[in-house]
């Protein structure tokens, strides 16, 4: 009976584990995977793409809400929970993709999730009935707040014959979409249903809840200790500390916390901090809080902090980008690098996150901020399970002097040091792609101060016999890949082995080349011309001669196949260049139909607008179908040639890229100006 018990009470105990909201000793680092219209940057085939990277400095990586929400959107005014995930990032298969190759890289997947309030199709309480696994999910009026949008909802519920819950809402509102009851017992049901698939059939590790002052805090502990997510985040937008910390209390079941939450407290002290010029002291919100900062998730910017335009400017970091990420990547708690940053200071955030994993700290590891406070600096060390690290924050940061600590990197407004007694090997440069031939620099981390270094660069381990250098010395990174090993050297003895993979690539000069879209709406009878309306995101580049709606009448038109096919040419002017579309009739009016969005294209394509229009948005369209490989494989009159002639002259794929020899693969390039087929 005894060992009956006990084994009760582990198997509880283990239960309780994983019903918690964020690991203790957490050593990894997440990334936000998108910014506010990323839609190009943050394609789920995109993301897929970099898994091998990012694998090497992300374990989490947070993507936007990924169910069809009515048309092109972040994802934040849901609509479809279980039904329909071809969103506007791309494709279910592609979602369901990315999450198993993120999976296969030791990436956790982190579902963005927005359940305090729900789109609907076309009126008030128009929810969508979905059917998931043999079980219909639907909501109704009576889940929605009794006072949802200031009272508006129960007027027009009330002329219309409709009854709400009898509950307010248990937190703040939400205008223009319905704030869900979570008191009532089917709301309750459906979303623990959603959050269990997202987990169990998506393969998601766990949520970031959007807006969680909308509702009690224990519906998160509920919803997490139904569907136990190994990660679970909340936006509990707020600078107080306190605020917070009330918040992660009250997601508590059986006196434990159930999720993490991201410190906006910390991430208000640095904006601060950064707009005095560094010469206030940092507050440490929950991250260095010793009974919280387990479940402080700390960040510089996100979404909603990031400057859009003139009209939504925000509250970004306006300075010292680098220097904030510097002080979260160096502190307690798990830092989440914003995309836009990562994608801007790759080379430095890497860096940081390789300091981040020598000094071995983690989300319970102990921070002391203001270490060092200096004339336009302030500074923070962390110990962790290997050593300490210190960083060293602000314009005055060049000012500062130690003899305990050696410095290892340094950039724009920050240092990293580490203790002299680590006796550690350091490489600045990370592991990488680049595209340029590099330098990286070996510093020995040693009391030591003649310590030298032993390298090599065909991956075997470096001995003392190894090529010696000393401290500071730049080694240059040729072309081609190296594995760069390096050991300190002390005695005789090598230790503290380093690694560090480089593929350093020339890549061929661009050549810009054009690309035709030709558009055909046979189904739809638009026989006298289609507007093309065309952009140019990444660059803001309007391609109409009319740079006004609904751009170009395009009346030029060519028979392939028996279809009539309207057609415009574009000029592709470099790698990242892509050309968009949305393509109407007559004079696009918003009585007429148009199609959706059409983005990304980069080579020679063939749409069909198809002749239904989406029923489930407040302005009809139509979807458009890239027909491009039917109508290519249908032309008779491509050049085939055999794939054994042999060609001096350069090959080029339909992108613009130069290939280095003639291809082997079947398809479509371009050779001494002409298309041709190779089969």
């Amino acid at each position: 009976m005894k060992k009956f018990y006990l084994s009760l009470v582990a198997l509880l105990a283990t239960t309780h584990m994983f019903a918690q909201g964020w690991p203790a000793k957490y050593d990894g680092v997440m990334l936000q995977g998108f910014y506010w219209d990323s839609y190009r940057d943050s394609k789920w085939t995109n993301l897929e793409s970099q898994a091998d990277e990012l694998s090497q400095y992300f374990k989490l990586v947070w993507i936007p809400q990924s169910a069809y929400c009515g048309g092109k959107s972040m994802g934040y005014n849901d609509l479809y929970w279980f039904s329909n995930y071809n969103s506007s990032f791309g494709t279910e298969s592609e979602l369901r993709s990315l999450i198993k190759t993120f999976k296969s890289h030791g990436i956790g997947t982190i579902a963005d999730v927005v359940i305090n309030h729900r789109n609907t199709l076309t009126s008030y309480f128009d929810f969508p009935e979905e059917t998931y696994k043999g079980v219909t999910y639907k909501m109704y009026p009576t889940d929605v707040c009794a006072n949802d949008d200031k009272g508006e909802t129960k007027k027009w519920a009330d002329a219309n014959g409709y009854t709400l819950s009898s509950n307010n809402d248990s937190g703040e509102g939400w205008d223009t979409m319905r704030d869900l009851d979570h008191y009532s017992s089917n709301v309750q049901t459906v979303v623990k249903a959603y959050l269990n698939m997202l987990l169990k059939d998506f393969g998601y590790a766990g949520f970031r809840y959007d807006m969680v002052k909308g509702y009690d805090g224990k519906f998160t502990g509920i919803y997490n200790d139904a569907t136990k997510p190994t990660y679970s985040v909340g936006e509990y937008w707020d600078g107080n500390a306190e605020t917070v910390k009330k918040w992660l209390d009250a997601t508590k079941i059986n006196d434990q916390i159930m999720s993490a939450v991201f410190d906006f407290p910390i991430r208000y002290s640095v904006r601060d901090a950064i707009n005095n010029n560094w010469n206030t002291n940092i507050n440490g919100g929950i991250a260095t809080d010793n009974t919280y900062k387990q479940y402080a998730v700390t960040f510089v910017e996100n979404h909603d902090t990031q400057y859009r335009s003139s009209s939504e400017p925000n509250d970004p970091i306006k300075k010292d980008t680098l220097a904030a990420n510097a002080l979260i990547l160096a502190t307690s708690g798990t830092p989440c690098v914003f995309y836009k940053h990562w994608l801007a200071y790759k080379k430095d955030i890497k860096m940081m996150i390789n300091a981040r994993k020598v000094a071995g700290i983690t989300n319970n590891s102990a921070t002391t901020l203001n270490s060092y406070n200096g004339t336009n600096y302030r500074a923070v060390t962390t110990t962790g399970s290997n050593t300490s690290l210190l960083a060293v924050m602000g314009p005055g940061a060049k000012n500062f002097t130690t003899t305990a600590y050696q410095e290892i990197i340094s950039g724009y407004h920050y240092r990293y040091f580490l203790p002299k007694r680590a006796k550690i090997a350091w490489v600045d440069l990370p592991s990488g792609d680049y595209e340029e031939e590099q330098k990286a620099k070996l510093i020995a981390v040693s009391n030591n101060s003649g310590a030298k270094l032993v390298y090599t660069t065909d991956g075997t381990t470096p001995t003392a016999s190894s090529i010696q250098v000393a401290s500071g010395t730049e080694l240059n990174i040729p072309f081609g890949k190296t594995t760069l090993k390096v050991g300190l050297l002390s005695s005789g003895t090598v230790s503290s082995i380093i690694t560090r993979e480089y593929n350093i690539n020339k890549p061929e000069p661009f050549v810009p080349y054009d690309i035709t879209v030709y558009v055909n709406a046979d189904k739809l009878g638009w026989t006298n011309g289609i507007n093309f309306w065309a952009w140019e995101d990444a660059s803001s580049e309007n391609l109409t001669a009319s740079k006004a709606w609904p751009g170009d009448l395009v009346t030029q038109s060519k028979t392939i196949n028996g279809k009539k096919w309207y057609y415009q040419t574009y000029n592709i002017k470099d790698r990242n260049y892509m050309v968009s579309f949305v393509f109407s009739h007559n004079n696009g009016e918003k009585t007429i139909p148009q199609t959706d969005d059409v983005t990304d294209i980069t080579k020679d394509t063939y749409l069909e607008i198809q002749d239904t229009p989406k029923s489930d948005a407040a302005q009809k369209y139509y979807d458009v179908v890239n027909v491009t490989d039917q109508v290519l494989s249908g032309i008779a009159d491509a050049p085939i040639i055999d794939n054994t002639t042999t060609k001096d002259n350069a090959w080029y794929t339909l992108s613009g890229m130069k290939m280095t020899q003639k291809p082997s693969q079947a398809g479509i390039y371009i050779h001494q100006g002409k298309k041709v087929v190779i089969r």
